[in-house]
């Protein structure tokens, strides 16, 4: 059983503009558009973009102060989780948990050069599991773009909800 509600674009939209922590966190963009990229993947969950964002402060209560969190390339389909501190064998454990119990092995994983990526515990999983362990080039955040436009999303997100509160 539905329901219709003929004016909600319009009441979102006036919603949003009297929204303070909205307007102060809204998302601009102030520099020109790039061109667009092809996609490096064939078909869902073939291969993820994978990021740190952090440290966070304040931590929360539960004292995490990074997000893991992973983006598969072809979907958008987005997964995170928090942590108190980064070591390969949290990453390896949420990959297998989040993404390989429930969507299958993937065919890569894209990330910056972080230790935790890097690492001999991670390259040995990724080896175990025929995935490709792809390190985007150091200091080029756009070489890993999907996963940075999430990690952007979340942090605007956490800042309306601790700003609201």
């Amino acid at each position: 059983m539905g329901y219709y509600w003929p004016t909600m674009a319009a009441d979102a939209v006036e919603y949003a503009k009297k929204c303070h922590a909205c307007q102060l966190h809204a998302d601009f963009i102030h520099t020109p558009s790039e061109p667009l990229h092809p996609t490096v993947a064939s078909w869902p969950f073939e291969a993820w973009g994978m990021d740190i964002v952090g440290p966070i402060t304040p931590p929360s209560s539960s004292g995490h102060r990074f997000i893991l969190a992973i983006t598969d390339y072809f979907s958008k389909w987005a997964e995170a989780v928090p942590l108190a501190e980064v070591k390969s064998s949290r990453v390896v454990s949420f990959i297998k948990d989040h993404i390989i119990y429930r969507f299958g092995v993937p065919r890569r994983i894209i990330h910056d050069n972080g230790p935790q990526f890097i690492s001999h515990i991670f390259s040995r999983f990724c080896d175990k599991n025929c995935i490709q362990n792809v390190a985007s080039t150091a200091y080029n955040p756009a070489a890993n773009g999907l996963a940075e436009v999430f990690n952007k999303t979340i942090i605007r997100l956490l800042k309306k909800v601790v700003s609201s509160n």
